[in-house]
């Protein structure tokens, strides 16, 4: 059966500074590209994206409704990316930024029902992050 939602296109993240948020993104998902939009000549969001990941990005209390959540709150998210190569590769990756793993290497079940070994760390406003690759 094919099911009409394919994937997850990008998920939005609210911050509490856009600026060091979009670094901190862009060292993170290496050779990341940054593309600002504004609707009406307002910056609504900026969008951080790198291979077939898109994040959203908002600035807390930016004034713009209703295109983002009702409840906007920083460190709210919990998102897990899907890291090519070994688990030991994503954690030195983390380590030469300069992120603290808060947990992992451990293993874990990926989409599609794959074995998987994964790690957790947080970005700068305390929103839960995961690399996770498949064994």
């Amino acid at each position: 059966m094919t099911h009409r939602v394919a994937f997850i296109d990008h998920v939005a993240v609210t911050v509490s500074d856009i600026d060091r948020a979009c670094r901190f993104y862009i060292d993170l998902l290496d050779g990341a590209q940054v593309f600002e939009y504004a609707p009406e000549g307002k910056p609504l969001a900026r969008q951080i994206q790198a291979g077939g990941v898109m994040l959203s990005v908002h600035q807390v209390g930016n004034g713009i409704h209703p295109l983002v959540a009702d409840k906007p709150t920083v460190g709210a998210v919990d998102i897990c990316f899907r890291w090519n190569g070994p688990i030991e590769d994503a954690q030195a990756h983390l380590a030469r930024l300069g992120i603290e793993v808060i947990d992992g290497p451990r293993n874990n079940r990926a989409n599609g029902g794959h074995a998987a070994k994964s790690v957790y760390f947080r970005d700068l406003d305390d929103n839960l992050f995961e690399f996770i690759t498949i064994d």
